[in-house]
């Protein structure tokens, strides 16, 4: 074992266990330290060198000082605590112990503007800070996670080598990590992927109720079609173990999934995506849906009381099954291209806000191993930015053009049987109002423009003079002329 480690792990939680197990099965030496937790006769840090990290090339240190000893320069430390104060609080821990060109690295789910501040902060005291966005869950931490790195530019090259070897693999050897940004920029991609999740497993969720809903079909039968699903155009991770949830058995033989309380928790980064696609003017409506039926999902004492006394749709579904499974996979499909559209439309308003050189191809590269949203969908994204780095929608690509074209229909279809009989699908609902939003030339906002006019006086433009000249009529006879200011998205 080498006197000096290569990187140090602060955090020895699930994914900073694994992470640590994963450096060290690539040839690194590694540092491990965690924070005392009361009650525990053995600590952290030795449990781990007595367990899982047992006869591997691990410095374990019970001080913060003797952790930061054990590493060689420019240091490189690697934090996996919780986001937010503790964060700081760890980072004020470790500056005074620290020499200029060391590097501090954030792999939790950190709110992207704290990134920003963070590295303005480091780099002004000498110091190299990276927040980066790690996904893939226990299993892809141990095995290989997609790594999404931003931050002080100069710090890439000397953790390249360790985050690269530990990230997962594409067929072809490329590694699900690559630089993505100064400052924020790595924790705000992470950001988006989240809320891409949000949207796939609500999307998913919905076409579960569609099936048991509308067809009355079991957890068995609907595990063959996710099954199916996933040997097609819909393979990812997250349809793979939708199949395997639904073919899960509790003790009594009985579907587990069905034993399952119907309230869904969050951690956060949902609403971030959302908060943030507000404040740029971004309609990112699919996810936000998602984030809202959690929220609706967990009013469940009250929703139980309604459908006491609130009717049911009579059913009036009579579709033949397999007719109906062919809409509904095609209508899954149209719907993820339009979370995926909404949340590159994020990226690249983003982009042009901060000042940060986004690679779109890159990042769906990033997304297409390891991570929670993986799935075989993400290299036709990374051929359209291929082929056009500038794309500013998704929608407009041939290849998305022609796969809505031809899903339109079936998309229809399952939208309009879900309504007529009552039946709770908001995600495929609001996909399919984007697109038929972004599709219309001429939207009815020229009446809304109307009305804040009347009441405000806040202006409009006309289709017969040029952009940027606005007017204010006085339209009761009583008004003034004086016009107010106007905030535009």
């Amino acid at each position: 074992m080498k006197d000096k480690a290569d990187i140090g792990m602060i955090g020895l939680a699930v994914m900073g266990e694994n992470l640590a197990l994963n450096m060290e099965s690539k040839g690194f030496t590694v540092a491990v330290y965690n924070r005392t937790v009361p009650g525990l006769e053995e600590g952290v840090v030795q449990r781990f060198i007595n367990g899982r990290g047992g006869g591997k090339n691990f410095i374990g240190s019970n001080t913060i000082e003797d952790f930061v000893r054990s590493l060689a320069a420019p240091r490189k430390i690697m934090m996996m605590v919780k986001a937010g104060k503790p964060v700081d609080e760890l980072i004020d821990q470790l500056v005074p112990l620290l020499d200029q060109g060391d590097i501090l690295i954030d792999g939790g789910n950190s709110h992207y503007p704290d990134t920003v501040r963070r590295t303005m902060h480091l780099e002004s005291k000498g110091l190299l800070f990276i927040g980066t966005g790690v996904s893939g869950g226990e299993e892809g931490a141990l095995h290989g996670p997609s790594i999404m790195p931003g931050g002080s530019p100069a710090a890439w090259p000397q953790v390249k080598p360790i985050l690269q070897s530990i990230a997962a693999k594409l067929d072809d050897g490329t590694p699900c990590c690559d630089w993505v940004g100064e400052n924020g920029a790595g924790h705000f991609v992470k950001m988006v992927h989240n809320g891409i999740e949000y949207g796939d497993m609500q999307l998913i969720c919905e076409a579960y109720e569609a099936m048991k809903e509308l067809l009355g079909m079991s957890a068995d039968e609907m595990h063959e079609v996710f099954k199916k699903w996933d040997t097609g155009d819909l393979n990812s991770y997250l349809i793979e173990i939708t199949a395997d949830i639904l073919a899960f058995k509790d003790a009594d033989g009985q579907p587990l999934v069905e034993k399952i309380l119907d309230t869904a928790g969050q951690k956060g980064t949902g609403k971030w995506t959302s908060v943030v696609a507000l404040d740029l003017g971004i309609p990112l409506t699919l996810i936000s849906e998602a984030v809202f039926a959690r929220c609706l999902s967990a009013q469940k004492d009250e929703r139980v009381e309604a459908s006491k006394i609130l009717p049911r749709v009579p059913k009036q579904f009579k579709r033949k099954k397999q007719g109906f499974l062919a809409d509904l996979e095609r209508a899954l499909y149209a719907s993820k291209i339009v979370s995926y559209t909404q949340g590159f439309v994020l990226l690249h308003e983003a982009a042009k806000e901060y000042h940060w050189n986004l690679n779109y191809g890159g990042i769906a590269t990033l997304w297409r191993g390891g991570c929670i949203i993986r799935s075989v969908f993400l290299a036709k994204i990374k051929e359209a930015f291929d082929a056009n780095p500038q794309l500013s929608n998704l929608l407009v690509d041939p290849f998305f053009k022609k796969r809505v074209e031809r899903s339109q229909k079936s998309w229809r279809r399952v939208v309009s049987a879900a309504v007529l009989n009552g039946v709770w699908i908001p995600a495929f609902s609001t996909a399919l109002s984007y697109y038929d939003g972004f599709r219309s030339g001429r939207l009815p906002a020229n009446l809304l423009q109307a009305q804040r006019d009347y009441f405000g006086a806040h202006q409009y433009e006309r289709i017969d003079k040029p952009r940027g000249q606005f007017f204010h009529t006085n339209w009761t006879g009583h008004g003034g002329g004086t016009a107010s200011s106007s905030y535009t998205v």
